[in-house]
């Protein structure tokens, strides 16, 4: 029988640095032949055009495929399955496959679908990796033990009371082979320490708990787990889940995303510190997309995670693109639309 394809599933929260992680993965594929799933929650994919946007050989377009109709748990059978036996039937099949789901996404009944017997015998979970934000977990989001929460920041109101943004960041953590604490720059020593063995607590037996700055970890540490996860799936619920085996109950009514456009900016390094401000102002989630700046000839990539703003040019314009600025705003239900889109837009 030939060698099942490994792929690898990478989770984590809005903003965790999924993208950037693969972006560093695709730079070090020393040969391998990499194809991507790229589920973006939103009306524009800015993840998969970040990802196109590397200016590496493996970035190819036809290794990448977006599926923006929705959370990649919800459409299993109507996108996920058919976009693998696309994937699986090419003559120049993969040496291995990286999927990134939304932010909002549950693992579980994605690593689950490699059961279906349209891909099971040719395809195999190597491993599921759960990205977190070090520096947001550190500061009580989403953390598990409310009474630690309480103790580092005791006027965050949120964790007073169970939410399904917190009960879906317990469900990445269940169902990982490694866990990645990003963006540990952000972090003091003893934070960090602090926050690898509070990980390390809720993981499954056996899961490592490593630490990373923009995603930067050795390849053979995200890739080659052989996890097998899909046969191993007993142990990968949250302890909140209480339902059979194959449903999920999340409600993305909960979150909302729409685009804005605007056009050319002047000052990046203002605009970007205006990005911050909004974000605080309105309490949104995540901001993420691309930006043409007057007078320079590449496109600038703006990526945010609350207030903090990652930015930089990652490629020239193309002849006939537009030279135009565009946004995606994620947040929890009942943004102001219109008050954003004005400060935005000014």
């Amino acid at each position: 029988m030939p060698r099942k394809i490994p792929a690898t599933v990478i989770t984590g929260f809005l903003g965790a640095g999924k993208t950037t992680l693969i972006r560093h993965i695709l730079a070090n594929a020393n040969g391998r032949r990499i194809a991507l799933i790229i589920n973006e929650f939103g009306d524009l994919g800015i993840d998969g055009e970040i990802l196109k946007g590397c200016g590496d050989a493996t970035c190819r377009d036809e290794d990448i495929t977006e599926l923006a109709n929705g959370c990649i748990c919800c459409t299993v059978a109507e996108e996920f399955i058919p976009t693998m036996e696309k994937l699986l039937a090419r003559s120049d099949a993969p040496d291995h496959i990286v999927i990134e789901t939304s932010g909002l996404a549950l693992p579980q009944p994605l690593v689950r679908a490699f059961n279906w017997p349209e891909i099971s015998t040719r395809v195999t979970v190597d491993g599921v990796v759960t990205v977190v934000d070090g520096k947001a977990v550190a500061e009580g989001l989403f953390a598990h033990d409310p009474a630690a929460v309480d103790a580092q920041r005791k006027a965050d109101e949120m964790l007073d009371h169970e939410t399904p943004l917190s009960e879906l960041y317990d469900d990445q953590i269940a169902c990982a082979d490694l866990i990645v604490v990003n963006k540990t720059d952000l972090l003091e020593q003893a934070e960090a320490d602090h926050l690898v063995t509070r990980l390390r607590e809720q993981a499954r037996d056996g899961v490592q708990v490593v630490r990373s700055t923009m995603g930067r970890l050795p390849v053979d540490v995200l890739l080659g787990m052989n996890a097998g996860a899909e046969t191993d799936m007993a142990g990968r619920a949250a302890p909140h889940h209480d339902s059979e085996a194959g449903e999920h109950d999340h409600d993305h009514d909960e979150f909302e995303s729409f685009v804005v456009t605007r056009p050319e900016i002047d000052d990046p390094t203002a605009w970007v510190a205006q990005l911050s401000d909004i974000i605080r102002r309105f309490n949104i989630l995540r901001l993420k997309g691309f930006a043409s700046v007057a007078g320079k000839p590449m496109r600038l990539t703006v990526q945010a995670v609350g207030p903090r703003v990652e930015h930089y040019f990652d490629r020239p314009f193309g002849m006939n693109e537009p030279r135009e600025t565009r946004l995606v705003v994620i947040g929890e239900a009942g943004l102001d639309r219109a008050a954003i889109h004005a400060a935005l837009t000014t």
